[in-house]
């Protein structure tokens, strides 16, 4: 990277975004997608491909990418980019480079196409989240092409295995090579500062400032193996079935974070509401059926949630298994621990047993904070009519790995989307996609941002 020392740089934020920028990040994201790297889950994935196509082009930019394996083929890249202040805390700006697996025959265009139609680039990892590692890689570039120095050090990681348990991927870099992240104290990464057109003239951009828990269970029923023509008042499979009806049915009690209580009186603001969202009488359900399309962003997040998804029992009709297995994705919202142990004690009961088949704690990130006035400024630099509202994630990314290093993490991938583009629904969906011009302001808001963070 071109050499900018502080008495040379100017008082004023460069402007390195060119038409080459915007060129390369829609090419990157093209070029990335046609990568395979679906994570499909038990180690079988391979992101060498993507990690060694990202490191080449940061070497072109003059910086110096790790390449970073626990399982062979499992790549992650990491690089720096050196700050003109050296007290200044360092900044990590991380993305995964795995997918979710995709069908061809259930898409307009094939997943792995990376094809652009319509100012619009299609594929699997469009929204989630290749979008996010080409913006970055395009900013960088543009900043070595300027000569851009950030104030502070930022930490860029590309990491593996963030679709499954992040073994290969960001837990591997926070336990094994904490020292690549020295001073890093914020991060920023997926799912937020999207447009979220919430009615006429009423345009959001949700930042992630908080993520539930991941309690994905095992779930295993013992009973008494038998010929399926006899009565069996201990068949495994009826325990199992009754335990996954009653988590199924399960009605969890309200439980507000600061940051969803802080998305709740940002929202009830917005559309005229007179809401004191401190007060102990205030009734967040009541509020949520007021507020239309926005509840979407706050809905997931009041309570804890337990959804049965896999079962597994039985290899004849007329043989009663002794045991049955089932799995069920648990969220668990920052204080609510507790709380999600108990109930499932109660709603498993006797005859059923459950653990943590993978557990990842929740978090949560200040509002009130520097950071995040400036990831609103950023944003609203571009979008002045837009409105920066903070939200807690239902799920969770990499930041969970990360927050073992002692940093805070925001969702921060800028994407500026048309009315009727459903975002959210395409992430892990069919028909993944990106608007050429959401790439381009994403690059523009992340180039401003990493400059004045």
């Amino acid at each position: 990277m071109a050499d900018m020392t502080p008495e040379n740089m100017s008082t004023e934020r460069a402007q390195p975004i060119d038409m080459v920028a915007l060129d390369e990040v829609v090419s990157f994201t093209s070029d990335l997608i046609r990568i395979d790297t679906t994570n499909r889950g038990n180690g079988d994935c391979e992101e060498r491909p993507a990690a060694e196509y990202v490191a080449e082009r940061l070497a072109a930019a003059g910086l110096e990418p790790t390449l970073l394996e626990r399982t062979p083929g499992r790549t992650n890249v990491v690089a720096r980019i050196p700050g003109t202040d050296p007290t200044a805390d360092a900044l990590l700006v991380h993305g995964h480079l795995d997918v979710v697996p995709a069908e061809p025959a259930d898409w307009s265009v094939h997943p792995f196409s990376g094809e652009v139609r319509d100012g619009v680039v299609w594929g699997r990892g469009a929204v989630d989240m290749k979008n996010m590692d080409a913006m970055v890689l395009a900013v960088v570039r543009a900043w070595a092409r300027a000569g851009v120095r950030p104030r502070r050090d930022i930490v860029i990681a590309y990491t593996a295995d963030e679709e499954a348990s992040a073994i290969d991927g960001s837990g591997f870099l926070a336990d094994h090579h904490p020292e690549l992240f020295e001073g890093c104290t914020e991060g920023i990464s997926e799912s937020g500062a999207f447009t979220f057109h919430a009615g006429p003239g009423m345009t959001l951009y949700p930042v992630g400032a908080g993520e539930r828990g991941t309690a994905w269970l095992k779930l295993t029923a013992h009973g008494r193996a038998g010929h399926g023509s006899k009565v069996n008042r201990a068949n495994a499979v009826s325990r199992l079935a009754a335990a996954v009806a009653r988590i199924g049915h399960h009605e969890w009690p309200l439980r507000l974070t600061p940051t969803v209580r802080a998305a709740l009186g940002e929202l009830a603001a917005l559309h005229g509401f007179d809401v004191d969202v401190e007060s102990e009488h205030f009734d967040p359900d009541a509020l949520l059926a007021k507020l239309g399309p926005a509840a979407d962003l706050v809905a997931s997040t009041v309570r804890n949630s337990a959804n049965p998804t896999v079962l597994e029992a039985g290899y004849k009709v007329n043989v009663i298994p002794g045991q049955a297995v089932g799995f069920v994705d648990g969220r668990m919202l920052p204080g609510g621990e507790d709380e999600f142990s108990t109930t499932m004690d109660e709603l498993t009961g006797p005859d059923v047993d459950w653990e943590f088949h993978h557990r990842e704690v929740a978090l949560q990130a200040p509002v009130d904070s520097p950071t995040y006035a400036k990831l609103r400024a950023a944003v609203e630099r571009f979008d002045p009519a837009g409105h920066v509202v903070p939200y807690c994630m239902s799920g969770g990314t990499d930041a969970k790995q990360f927050s073992r290093l002692g940093i805070t993490g925001y969702g921060f991938s800028p994407l500026k989307l048309p009315v009727g583009f459903d975002y959210q629904a395409l992430f892990h969906g069919v028909d993944e996609r990106v608007p050429v011009d959401a790439l381009h302001f994403g690059v523009r808001v992340l180039d401003h941002y990493l400059q004045t963070a």
